[in-house]
Order: structure tokens, then C-alpha cells, then sequence
């Protein structure tokens, strides 16, 4: 077999790396969970008119057909997000649910965009959801910050900032400057940090129609951030009034006071927030990373009123996602984080000869049956070798047979202390059981 050539946008990671995601992920959804959210996994396809009716265009999503079958499944396509197959889900299974629905999915996405550091076609991400029938009241808009901001605190990683505006807001402000469809003025202002406020101007006028004066005011309002409530004066200060300003307005304040009292400097409004698709109708979230705030969002989400709807039956939905990939793919690229050995196993039981394996295998058994990750040596050998080959795996624990009816023992190989132990009893300290995950050490740091 000729060597493979790597496809990019498809992240591998090495053993170390993948312990390092699995404890990462065990984090999030113990904190999940400590939330009241109980987990789901959704089917990775769905049908493409579902998945291209808001807001996704059809260039990012992988179609799903058979190599021999030129027709095939051409109607099935991969999920972008976990947002619509939940929608989905809830409306296939609202009679057998109880509302408000609390569910936390852990789960791979597809979507087909350029790769680049920290952005993939394959990637994993880690959702939030709570829906509702009817009405789904608006404190749970301000709970989605700090369900991530505890869960993301929980770990080796640097500080967040989520930052949360609320279309409301947008939408309204627009209407009050007489542009009547919000859509493009949205699209064009998400656009900001990609192409600045110039090239966003220009948009503005070439595709929402707006007059270089309504073109400026968008780009006024966009500017407006604030670790508090000031941000609202700031807005009325800008003189344009509309019912769905005041109530954006009012919405956005209760979460910002919310997190504040909850994890100060959490949360902050930053009115140039728009979430490029289409089911966001309310707040709307995004998350950046100290030190890697040029790289864009780590986790983003936001209130949706219409996306899970069929005939009279409405549920309506506010979440939030963590892109758990992209914040590895981040981290990984900078090796800031490390963990404190590369395997899993504890133990290495040594073997004299091959006759001794069954015996050294009941000493592996037993510390297994305690929660001790255990391997037996590979091959008899000299003591030493055993003892390298721990090294080179990075266990810290050596087992060694007693001779002649004396005692086992057992070597941390860091510091060369032996001691005489039982397999029933023996157990490591407690930082040596599992592997460690923490934040890499720089010089200088």
C-alpha cells in the first residue's frame, strides 16, 4: 500500500491528544448534567430540504448517496449543526417529552467550508437545548451563558468571554431607520470581523439598499459594547425608536445583569453579534478565547421561536454550542495543553519468563478490578528493559513478582522508591491514577 495522503479538514488526534478530548468532554457533560440536561444523540443525516431551509446554503452541506446509485439518497444530506436535528427530533417525539425539554448532545457534524487552523469539514461539537410547547420564557435566554461559562471555567484552558446581543435589538434598530427587510442588513454586519467596516458599508448600500447615512448608523450601533447595562443608553443616544428596539433592549439587559451577578466579566453585549442563520430570533451568543480572540468563536448559539414548528404546534428553543474541535484544534496548534502521560495504564506487571504471564496476569486483574489500568510486559526480559519500556510509555508504576515466596513489590520509576504490596490492597496515589490534563507551562509563564 502506497503511503495515504491526509485530507485535510478531517482531525486525527494522537492517542495523548484524544485522552486529552475524552477528559475535556467528561468535564462538559458532568457540568451539563449538574444543570438538569440529560443527553441525546440524533441520525447524522437528514433530508436536504430540512437542512437547507434556514439559512445553510447548499455549498457547505455533504450529500449523502450510494458510490453505485447515481441517484441514490440525493435528498439525504450530513447535519451542519445539532440545532436542526434536534428541531426535528422534538417535533417527531413532542408526545413522549416533557417540557421544557433540557437536552445536552455530544455529537459530529459536517459542513463543507475551507479548512484552516481550528476549522474543519469534520468536527465535534457539544450542544445545549431547551425547548418548550407554545412559549418558552425568556430567563432561560439568560441561563445558556452560564451553563457554558461553568462548564468552560471547569477547564485547563484560557479565560472566555461570551459575548450576546439580541436580533430584536438589530432588527428594530434597522426598521427605525426605515429599512424595512433585516435579513441582508444582518448578513452584512456579521460580516464585520472578516472584511471590516468599509467593505461592510458598501454591502450594506449594495445589497440591504441603505443610504450611506442608514449605512453609518448600522455601523454606530454595531460599535456599541459594554460589561453592563450602559450599553442601552448608549443605543437610545443613537435617536431611533421602534417597539421591537425597546424590547430587544430590555431582553438584552436582563441577561447581561444575570451573568454579571452570576461570573462578573463573563459577559458582555457587543451589539455587531449577528449569527449568520436564519432561525435566530432573540439573543444570540458567540464566545472567544484569551489570547485567541483573532481566531473567532469557540461556541456560539442563540433563541429560536419558529425553527421546531408544525401547523398550530409551535416549540420554541434557546441554545447554545460548544465547538469542541475547534477549541482543541486551537489549542493543539499552539501544544498548550499536555497531559500526564500519553496511556492510560498505571501499572506495568513484569515478567520473569513467559511461564510466569497467567500469574502476572491475576496481579493485573486484581489492580483492574480496582480501577488501576494495568498492562503486563509485552515479552520477558531483563528487569531494565521492562523498566525503559514503562519510561518510554510513560507509566509510573513497575510490578514486580516477589522470588522465592517473598512479597511483591512495586517501583515508582520516577524516584526509584520500591516498596513491598499487595495486588488486593495497593493503591497509586491519587494524581497517579488517572492521566492529568493541564494547561502547558511556557517559558516565561
Amino acid at each position: 500500500m502506497s503511503k495515504p495522503t491526509p485530507l485535510s479538514g478531517f482531525p486525527e488526534w494522537l492517542p495523548p491528544q484524544r485522552m486529552i478530548e475524552q477528559q475535556l468532554l467528561a468535564r462538559i457533560a458532568r457540568t451539563f448534567e449538574l444543570y438538569g440536561f440529560a443527553p441525546l444523540e440524533t441520525r447524522a443525516v437528514e433530508p436536504l430540504d430540512q437542512l437547507l431551509r434556514k439559512g445553510e446554503t447548499s455549498k457547505e452541506v455533504y450529500v449523502l448517496r450510494r458510490l453505485q446509485d447515481s441517484g441514490g439518497d440525493a435528498d439525504l444530506g450530513l447535519h451542519f449543526d445539532l440545532t436542526v436535528p434536534f428541531a426535528r427530533f422534538v417535533l417527531e417525539n413532542a408526545g413522549r417529552l416533557q417540557f421544557p425539554f433540557r437536552r445536552y448532545q455530544i455529537q459530529k457534524v459536517w459542513r463543507g467550508e475551507r479548512p484552516q487552523e481550528g476549522r474543519y469539514r469534520e468536527f465535534l461539537q457539544a450542544d445545549i437545548d431547551i425547548v418548550d410547547r407554545d412559549t418558552l420564557p425568556f430567563h432561560y435566554d439568560a441561563e445558556m451563558p452560564l451553563v457554558v461559562g461553568d462548564a468552560l471555567r471547569g477547564l485547563p484552558i484560557p479565560p472566555v468571554t461570551i459575548m450576546v446581543n439580541n436580533r430584536k435589538v438589530c432588527e428594530g434598530f434597522y426598521r427605525g431607520l426605515g429599512l424595512a427587510d433585516p435579513e441582508p442588513v444582518l448578513r452584512a454586519v456579521d460580516k464585520l470581523d472578516k472584511i471590516g467596516p468599509g467593505k461592510v458599508a458598501a454591502l450594506l448600500t449594495e445589497t440591504a439598499g441603505a443610504t450611506d447615512a442608514q449605512a453609518a448608523a448600522c455601523l454606530e450601533l454595531a460599535a456599541i459594547a459594554a460589561p453592563d447595562a450602559s450599553f442601552a443608553d448608549r443605543v437610545r443616544a443613537l435617536g431611533v425608536t421602534d417597539p421591537l428596539l425597546d424590547e430587544g433592549l430590555d431582553e438584552l439587559v436582563r441577561v447581561v445583569d444575570a451573568a454579571a451577578a452570576h461570573s462578573p466579566g463573563l459577559v458582555v453585549a457587543d451589539l455587531k453579534i449577528a449569527r449568520g442563520l436564519d432561525y435566530y430570533t432573540g439573543t444570540v451568543y458567540e464566545t472567544v478565547l484569551a489570547g485567541y480572540e483573532s481566531s473567532g468563536s469557540i461556541c456560539s448559539g442563540g433563541r429560536y421561536d419558529n425553527l421546531a414548528s408544525s401547523g398550530a404546534e409551535r416549540f420554541p428553543g434557546v441554545g447554545i454550542s460548544i465547538g469542541v474541535s475547534r477549541l482543541l484544534g486551537l489549542l493543539f496548534g499552539r501544544s498548550a495543553l499536555t497531559v500526564s502521560r500519553a496511556v492510560p495504564t498505571c501499572v506495568l506487571v513484569a515478567l520473569t519468563d513467559e511461564d510466569a504471564r497467567p500469574a502476572a496476569g491475576r496481579v493485573a486483574g486484581a489492580l483492574r478490578s480496582r480501577g488501576i489500568a494495568t498492562e503486563v510486559a509485552p515479552a520477558a526480559a531483563k528487569f531494565g528493559k521492562q523498566i525503559r519500556y514503562a519510561e518510554r510509555r510513560g507509566i509510573p508504576f513497575v510490578w514486580f513478582p516477589g522470588a522465592d515466596g517473598a512479597a511483591d513489590s512495586v517501583k515508582d520509576i520516577r524516584s526509584g522508591e520500591q516498596v513491598d504490596a499487595d495486588a488486593a490492597v495497593w493503591q497509586p496515589p491519587a494524581a497517579d491514577l488517572l492521566p492529568v490534563v493541564s494547561a502547558a507551562v511556557t517559558a516565561g509563564s
